[in-house]
């Protein structure tokens, strides 16, 4: 569903995105790690239309991200870190109006938001103001307004940032049920987040794409280590390597 090859994106000298290549594949849910500043929300926000790469090519279902923005949009659900939300709105009329905006039919509209509310357990607050919501009914707006159209990938940015322990069990719940219909890449800083939630997991250091496999594979019996382990020696490995490559 998601096809990434040789992306890069540069400000100038700074190299945000490294030729970085990578899959998701349909109904797969894929973690997306790395420090701070390494190039996660870059490469999201391409995948999702908020800006172009530089170089390189990143197809969803089928549709080129830079040549077909409005397609790849369609079947794309986005829930960045901070969510823009309307606060003085309330939490259907704000579904409602992502509906219309996603260009679902009037018709239809108010089964949609009706499916996402329940889908994200806001049902007792579909009337509520916003800006009364506390942080964990804020995120669950978040991954409604993503649901919002039944895309068939949803890529979360930091889904559980913020939140307290309840409910970052109950979003990761929500989150492994999602996966039965859903193709999702999940970037978060929380690794056992990755180990609970995710079947493979992409790392990514300075741009660059240190790192994807099967967690099985990274984490298993055979190779006696945890992911936290396997995350640490891929970007010390990484870091290594770059200063080598300066030094010579």
């Amino acid at each position: 569903m998601i096809e990434v090859s040789g992306l890069s994106k540069r400000y100038g000298a700074i190299v945000a995105l490294d030729n970085a290549s990578f899959s998701v594949g349909e109904r797969e849910i894929v973690g997306f790690l790395g420090p701070n500043g390494a190039g996660k929300s870059t490469a999201m926000r391409i995948l999702t239309g908020f800006f172009p790469a530089t170089s390189g090519t990143a197809r969803v279902g089928g549709y080129e991200v830079h040549t077909d923005p409005i397609e790849v949009k369609r079947r794309v659900g986005y829930m960045p870190e901070r969510v823009p939300l309307y606060d003085e709105m309330v939490v259907s009329g704000f579904l409602n109006y992502v509906a219309e905006v996603k260009g679902v039919p009037r018709a239809a509209r108010r089964a949609e938001v009706d499916r996402a509310i329940t889908r994200c357990g806001l049902t007792e607050m579909s009337k509520r103001l916003i800006g009364n919501l506390s942080k964990g009914y804020r995120q669950r707006v978040g991954l409604a307004q993503a649901l919002i159209g039944n895309p068939p990938v949803l890529i979360l940015d930091e889904p559980t940032v913020g939140l307290d322990p309840r409910q970052i069990v109950d979003i990761r719940q929500m989150i492994k049920e999602l996966g039965a219909e859903h193709t999702i890449l999940l970037s978060t800083h929380i690794l056992p987040e990755v180990a609970m939630v995710c079947e493979r997991v992409i790392i990514i250091n300075h741009g660059r794409i240190v790192t994807q496999d099967r967690m099985d594979r990274l984490t298993g019996p055979d190779r006696g280590k945890s992911l936290e382990e396997v995350f640490i020696e891929a970007v010390a490995a990484d870091q290594q390597a770059a200063t080598r490559t300066e030094m010579d």
